[in-house]
């Protein structure tokens, strides 16, 4: 048995349940944002375009099945995940639209992929082969894949010259059809970048290949969020948005310079992320705070602390230099961000309390933290900072 058919073995081992999240730590979901960015997205591309609503790591921390089931209700014709394991628990949970599992598969998943009404893309010629076989054993109809084409991402793709090879393969697996060819830019977000322009000739090349080999994709797809807003030429039939159908978009960038698209403005972030105040300490000036003393307090002050840390995906570079929303006003995060404690500097808040509400992201009052500024301090990407947000800060959904 080679490297690559090894069955994994999975051990579960079952853990006792917790009722009820009683430490004042969450994250609050709007499914009303999200099912407005869903709207904002199609009218964008049009009604000829189908959207596939990406859902892949929970929802980029958002909760994959209470958003899933949100975005099909609004209308969402496709939904994006990574992987077979992503795709389960949504059928599970009811999910009926369809369900592309835009990283493929490994061994061993083609039967659930087929029982659960899964769309597999795919570039190995195993997959094809493994889809094919299972089918055929289980009695399914031919099985609707997505091709994936690397037209310069340089991950996961068939190359050029083997797309005649994958097309011959397909057309030998009477149980495996092709619906869809894709790709992935690089480079989407960048204006007056040549890898753009070429990327687009590699897919148009290779659809010319698919079509004289004897196939037809009926939907064609390359678009990320960024690819949405920066390159509406390439949007084809079906575009994949992910991180715009939670309220963010990055910025286009001309010359290196960041422009901000006119649609992206009109997006509303989804999540908001609060904690609770659960003690407060008056220090004399000259008192260091927190592991390494990395911040001393120039000035009597009053230090709040807060249940919540690295451990919930606050991001440790956010010590001594992020900030808070408290009674509508912030507060500078002070000394180093543990795994499990902030704190941060009430003392322009004479009336801040223990049990008042603390804003990590989102809004209080007319002061606001977003995603994208944690993202700018932390020198990562908006992505990240949802994506960290950890497991043991529940998700409670609002409408």
């Amino acid at each position: 048995m080679g490297p690559y058919n090894r069955p994994v073995v999975v051990i579960t081992i079952s853990q006792p349940r917790i009722r009820k999240f009683t430490r004042p730590t969450w994250a609050e979901i709007s499914l009303r944002a999200l099912s407005r960015n869903f709207r904002v997205i199609q009218e964008h591309v049009g009604s000829e375009v189908e959207v596939c609503a990406v859902v892949k790591a929970d929802a980029y921390g958002h909760g994959a099945t209470r958003c899933a089931l949100a975005l099909e209700g609004e209308g969402a014709k496709w939904l994006g995940v990574t992987t077979t394991d992503e795709g389960v628990p949504l059928r599970e949970a009811g999910v009926r639209t369809r369900i592309l599992l835009m990283t493929g598969f490994w061994h061993g998943e083609e039967q659930e992929i087929i029982r659960r009404n899964l769309t597999a893309t795919v570039w190995e010629p195993f997959h094809v082969e493994a889809l094919d076989r299972a089918a055929e054993r289980l009695g399914a109809p031919p099985q609707p894949v997505h091709l994936k084409v690397d037209t310069g991402m340089g991950r996961l793709g068939v190359s050029l010259d083997a797309v005649a090879d994958m097309c011959a393969r397909i057309k030998a697996s009477p149980r495996v059809s092709l619906e869809g060819l894709c790709t992935h830019f690089a480079s989407s977000e960048v204006l007056d970048t040549a890898a753009v322009p070429r990327q687009i000739a590699r897919f148009e090349e290779a659809l010319d290949l698919v079509r004289e080999n004897g196939l037809n994709p009926v939907l064609c797809h390359m678009d990320n969020t960024g690819g949405i807003f920066a390159q509406p030429g390439t949007w084809k039939n079906m575009v994949r948005p992910g991180l715009s159908l939670y309220g963010y978009a990055l910025p286009l960038l001309r010359g290196g310079q960041p422009e901000v698209p006119a649609v992206a403005a009109q997006l509303e972030p989804a999540l908001s992320w609060k904690t609770r105040i659960i003690g407060i300490k008056s220090v004399a000036a000259g008192q260091a705070l927190g592991y390494g003393g990395t911040y001393i307090t120039r000035a009597p002050s009053r230090i709040a602390v807060l249940p919540v840390g690295y451990a919930d995906g606050y991001n440790r570079k956010l010590s001594n230099r992020g900030r808070v929303i408290i009674r509508g006003a912030y507060a500078p995060i002070v000394g180093a961000i543990s795994m499990d404690l902030t704190l941060v500097d009430v003392t322009a808040s004479p009336g801040a309390e223990i049990g008042d509400d603390v804003v990590l992201i989102g809004t209080g009052g007319s002061a606001r933290v977003t995603a994208a500024e944690l993202a700018e301090i932390c020198e990562t990407i908006p992505y990240d900072i949802l994506c960290g947000i950890s497991k043991r800060v529940p998700r409670k959904f609002v409408t």
